[in-house]
Order: structure tokens, then C-alpha cells, then sequence
């Protein structure tokens, strides 16, 4: 059985003083005391500098950062965060997908991150991500599926799925959407 985010994290956290030498808190004192405030930076210095391999990295980015739904306080918020200002129109859309997808079963996990929200089974099968004011992108995992017009390949948009639909209305969160959603569910 595949292990559940949090139970990942838990055995990474740890694990880390054995792997890396320091603790969560040492390597969030280091952070800290760089006076750098963006992931990416955080993540260069800790693999470029101190050789971090990158899950370790990004674990620890994400915790001082607490951008993720495993260290974020408050999890709606960082959905509110998403589809606010510009991006509040789309909000029905993401709303209208995730009553869709969790219907799917009730084992479907909710996960949002600072930029986009990760749908889980045992293993990530979709994103919702808010990427423009006028289009939510829907990365869906279906390795193995033709891309069609409709049906994108990734492609720069995001290396965690392998497809992306654009989705720019209401009506979009259609039949066809759905079953792609929902086969990429089932294999998952």
C-alpha cells in the first residue's frame, strides 16, 4: 500500500538528520538567515550549496515556505489565495470540477498547494491550477493516452502530469473532461 503524503513527509523529516546531517530546524535556520524568500532559491541553495538531493530540497522549501496543504495552517486559504483578484471568475469552474471528482470516490485526497490544488488517490492523478485570469488548466496523468487537440500534451506546463486541457468556462467541465478525469482516476 502506498504511502499517504503526510506519512512520506513524516518518514523524510525523520530521516534527515541521518541523510543530510541537520535537522528540520537547523536547515530552517539556514533558510531563514539567507534573507531568501522564493522556492526556487531556497531550493539552489540547498542543493547547490549544501548538496541536497532534490526531495530533500523541496521538502524542506516547502515547510519554511509552508506552502503546501502538509504544512500550510490553513489550507482554504491558499484555494482563496488562487482565485482571487483577477482569477475570482474562475472560481465556479474550479468549484464545478471538484464536486465532479470527488464523486469519483471517496477516497479522492484534496491537496492544495501555493499555485495549483493536487488530486490524489493513492498517487496523484490530476491538478487544478487557476494559470491565467481568463483559463484554468486541468493537468491529468493518462501516460499512454494520444494526445488530442483537446487533450494536450503537457509539455512545459507541468512534469507531474501528462496532459493539460484548458478549461475557460463553465460548460468546458463537460462529459469528455470528466471521463479523462475519471480514467485517470482509475488508474491511479
Amino acid at each position: 500500500m502506498a504511502k499517504s503524503p503526510e506519512q512520506m513527509k513524516a518518514a523524510m523529516i525523520a530521516g534527515l538528520s541521518e541523510k543530510t546531517g541537520k535537522s528540520l530546524e537547523e536547515w530552517l535556520r539556514i533558510l531563514r538567515s539567507s534573507k531568501l524568500s522564493k522556492h526556487k532559491e531556497f531550493m539552489g541553495l540547498l542543493k547547490n550549496e549544501h548538496g541536497l538531493t532534490h526531495g530533500f530540497a523541496n521538502m524542506i522549501a516547502l515547510q519554511a515556505l509552508q506552502s503546501d496543504s502538509h504544512t500550510a495552517d490553513d489550507t482554504d486559504a491558499l484555494v482563496e489565495a488562487q482565485y482571487a483578484g483577477s482569477k475570482a471568475a474562475l472560481r465556479p469552474v474550479y468549484d464545478a470540477l471538484l464536486a465532479a471528482v470527488r464523486k469519483f470516490g471517496k477516497d479522492v485526497e484534496v491537496s492544495p498547494k501555493k499555485a495549483y490544488v493536487s488530486l490524489r488517490r493513492n498517487k496523484q492523478f490530476a491538478i487544478v491550477q487557476p494559470s491565467t485570469a481568463t483559463r484554468v488548466d486541468v493537468g491529468i496523468n493518462l501516460a499512454g493516452t494520444a494526445p488530442t487537440e483537446r487533450l494536450e500534451a503537457s509539455g512545459s506546463f507541468n512534469a507531474m502530469v501528462s496532459h493539460r486541457v484548458r478549461v475557460s468556462k463553465l460548460t468546458d467541465v463537460d462529459k469528455e473532461l470528466l471521463a479523462w478525469l475519471k480514467a485517470a482516476y482509475d488508474a491511479s
